[in-house]
């Protein structure tokens, strides 16, 4: 009886088809050990050779599952060169000049930025997630990733995966705005938000920007600050302790309130122009400790005499100082001049006087034939403070807004609109008797200033040269509401700025860009026989943020395992699919082979 059922089982084998069976697995494809990079390192780490968990050419799926919990880490505080990873330079806002901490710009010619600078500003280096976990809860790692072994500053060995996290390589979404929908993406959008960030550094050898800049006072031998007086309060009051910034052009307005004009025409040393001359600007300021290699005299540009009272009249006062300042890099400060504006005032009671104080920072030894490019705004996308760049023809310059004088009036200076700022500003223009039309373009030329503008940068770094940089203005004037009054004069008293922007590009890096302008002017109209003398004038900007974020990534689809639920599923299957479906399966022959089995085991024994 023995015998059939040797050789059943032997027909049983020759039966079974080629791939029946189990074979070697090779390795998969993401299991491959990756070439070990430079490794991941910290404040006091120390890097470590690859002597940490090994990394095996074939592991099974359920090991992939590795330690999810994991410290956010910044190991990477490597030096690599950043100018292949980065090419847009979002702080390089200075054509030909190396920009003090930007990591990416490439005027610096620096191969490793991180051992000159003391830090890098953001949007310089490339963004980089790692999680680490303790690496003794790691015993084989089979991660498609970048991994390395670490001591930290305990003493405490970290093991790091760089990951690569999906989010940040998703786009902005950018709406298309067009007459249609401006009005619904500024209501849908709008919305108002006041940001302020201050911080301090401590001085280093060498000038940084925003660093105050120190003077010395060879008659008094005091070291100080070179000032630039601001506007304090409501009433604009001068603050005279207020520092420059190095690096930091800047146009400051602020008034000056006199009780008795007469004495103070002479002795009121914010009214001569020799105070804010008889200093010495030191190179860097560690140049205290070397006055005589370290001191840059002032050069006075227009000679200005000293205040004389004459009469009823206090002559020779200081209306504005302009500094103009050269620099070369971390070699500092290399010349300074400055010029003054000056004006007369009539002694009375409660007399003021408003005062504009300029700084100009420019690169030493630049040929004065040459054209001076407009200063970026951002590079490429708009920084929050910057300046708005208009276009007119070919000329580029800012969009501006009205700036009142002491007494209300409307005054020749004008504000910068500032990127991302919302602002308004107001004045009182004296018009003189003229017919309606004269006064409609007095008013339009006064509200939008001069040159009218007509286009808008779509970036901080828009070329006038390029037309597709720019987009065209959206006007809405007085002319639609002229057609419903005939026998009266409709004059333009307030100009709203809307400005539509949005975030474009990598989440990680995103870049502002303005979308679409609108000029939105309201009108009064007024009887030619009532026409006042003094007319209130008002401007006022608003930014509206359009930004759509993209939907957030998805996960990777799950595994949904079915196995063999009963006994039976073995029969099922082999009864319920053709030998051909199950090509290379044991089934259909293991099952025929059990029958004739179980049939000869109930013959006779």
């Amino acid at each position: 009886m023995c015998a059939p059922w040797l050789v059943l089982l032997q027909a049983f084998f020759l039966m079974s088809p080629e791939g029946a069976w189990p074979q070697p697995s090779s390795s998969p494809a993401g299991s491959a050990p990756t070439p070990p990079g430079q490794g991941p390192t910290t404040p006091g780490s120390t890097p470590q050779p690859s002597d940490g968990p090994e990394t095996p050419r074939a592991l099974t799926e359920s090991s992939t599952a590795g330690p999810t919990a994991g410290t956010p880490s910044a190991p990477g505080n490597r030096t690599v060169d950043l100018f292949p990873v980065l090419p847009i330079c979002v702080c390089d806002l200075t054509r030909g000049t190396c920009d003090v901490n930007c990591c990416c710009d490439r005027d610096c010619f620096l191969l490793h930025p991180r051992t000159v600078f003391s830090f890098c500003l953001p949007g310089s280096v490339r963004s980089s997630s790692w999680v680490c976990v303790d690496n003794s809860l790691i015993f084989r790692s089979n991660s498609p990733f970048p991994t390395r072994v670490f001591i930290d500053s305990n003493g405490i060995r970290q093991f790091c995966v760089h990951v690569n996290n999906s989010k940040l390589n998703y786009f902005q979404k950018l709406p298309k705005v067009d007459r249609t929908n401006f009005q619904a993406l500024a209501e849908e959008f709008g919305g108002k938000a006041f940001i302020s960030s201050f911080e301090s550094h401590s001085p280093p050898p060498f000038y940084k920007a925003g660093d105050p800049i120190v003077t010395y006072f060879s008659k008094w031998s005091v070291v100080s600050l070179l000032r630039q007086p601001a506007s304090v309060g409501p009433g604009g009051l001068c603050a005279d302790s207020n520092p420059a910034g190095f690096l930091e052009s800047k146009h400051t307005t602020c008034t000056r309130f006199f009780k008795n004009l007469a004495s103070s025409c002479s002795l009121d040393p914010a009214l001569d122009a020799a105070s804010y001359s008889n200093f010495t600007v030191l190179k860097v300021p560690r140049g205290v400790a070397d006055l005589q290699n370290m001191m840059v005299p002032v050069t006075v540009v227009s000679q200005a005499d000293s205040p004389l009272l004459s009469g009823n009249t206090c002559q020779n006062v200081v209306s504005q100082v302009m500094y103009e300042i050269e620099t070369n890099g971390t070699s500092g400060i290399q010349r300074v001049s400055v010029s003054f504006g000056q004006t007369n005032l009539t002694i009375k009671p409660d007399a003021s006087l408003q005062q504009h104080f300029i700084i100009h920072f420019k690169a030493f030894e630049r040929s004065a034939a040459a054209s001076l490019p407009s200063p970026r705004s951002g590079n490429p996308g708009y920084l929050v403070g910057k300046p708005l760049l208009a276009l007119t023809g070919d000329v580029s310059h800012s969009v501006t807004l009205l700036q009142s004088q002491g007494d209300g009036a409307c005054s020749a200076q004008r504000h910068k609109v500032q990127f991302g700022v919302n602002a308004m500003s107001g004045c009182k223009l004296r018009l003189r008797k003229a017919v309606c039309s004269h006064w409609q373009q007095e008013m339009y030329q006064t509200l939008h200033g001069s040159p009218r503008p007509e286009h808008v940068a779509i970036f901080g770094n828009a070329d006038p040269g390029q037309k597709g940089h720019w987009t065209r203005i959206l006007h809405r004037n007085c002319n639609v509401l002229a057609k419903n009054c005939t026998s009266c004069c409709l004059l333009p008293v307030s100009l709203e700025i809307q400005v539509l922007w949005a975030y474009v590009g990598l989440q990680s890096n995103p870049q502002a860009h303005v979308s679409g302008t609108r000029f939105l002017y309201q009108c009064q109209s007024v009887r030619d026989s009532q026409l006042p003398i003094g007319v209130p004038l008002t401007t006022l900007v608003t930014f509206v943020d359009i930004t759509q974020k993209p939907e957030p990534p998805r996960g990777q689809p799950g595994m949904d395992w079915k196995l063999p639920f009963d006994f039976f599923f073995p029969f099922k299957v082999a009864f319920s699919r053709g030998v051909d479906s199950q090509k290379g399966s044991i089934f259909p022959i293991l099952t025929p082979c059990l029958l004739i089995l179980w049939v000869l085991s109930l013959g006779p024994k």
